[in-house]
């Protein structure tokens, strides 16, 4: 049995079903920065994610993208399960912001075990919920708390993600997930080094 399946999910699952992914999960290794999902792309597969992070954005009709979510260990995307279900196309772009490890579940597959397993149920209305409390949060954020805060904010979830006070990223990176200019990021991050918070590198931003 893969590895990374039995260390995590054999506490969530059934043995039968346990062994039922095994038998038909592809085991994928996606490097850094490539993408997972693309807006207009049919699903034909659900994924799990065994180790890794996944970035979750919206584009829009001049080509931003807005972040939505991040997907890691133990995670699938409601977008995905979406899709699969409906057999519609993504309305989401997923890339990878680390080196991930998936599991793509054919999607001929989600149904029937809805019907028999009910570990792998709860486990689907679970990620829903999971994703829908995101995305609330990802609306407060843009709504409530000015672009100081969802900077700070979205350091703050770099840092979970990554295990590191060291982000390398650019400036125009942040900008792209959270949806404004480079200058304005840039700005904000002198500031916050200018209060001691951060300190700017070449390369990247150290949070104190």
């Amino acid at each position: 049995m893969i590895q990374e399946l039995k260390e995590y999910y054999s506490a969530h699952f059934e043995p039968e079903l346990m062994e039922e992914i095994n038998n038909v999960a592809v085991l994928m290794d996606v490097p850094e920065g490539q993408d997972v999902m693309k807006p207009g792309q049919y699903i034909t597969s659900m994924p799990l994610v065994l180790s890794g992070s996944i970035k979750i954005m919206r584009p829009d009709n001049e080509g931003e993208q807005l972040l939505l979510y991040h997907l890691e260990k133990g995670d699938t995307c409601a977008m995905t399960l979406s899709c699969c279900l409906g057999n519609t196309k993504s309305e989401i772009h997923a890339v990878t912001e680390t080196n991930t490890k998936l599991l793509m579940i054919p999607i001929g597959k989600m149904e029937a075990w809805s019907s028999t397993y009910k570990t792998w149920r709860n486990f689907v209305f679970a990620s829903y919920h999971s994703r829908m409390m995101e995305l609330l949060e990802s609306i407060d954020n843009i709504a409530f708390n000015n672009m100081d805060e969802r900077l700070e904010n979205y350091l703050a979830d770099k840092i979970k993600i990554l295990n590191s006070k060291h982000i390398y990223i650019t400036h125009k990176e942040i900008a792209s997930d959270l949806h404004t200019s480079r200058v304005v990021v840039s700005r904000l991050l002198k500031k916050m080094e200018n209060n001691h918070s951060i300190r700017l590198h070449r390369s990247f931003i150290e949070v104190l």
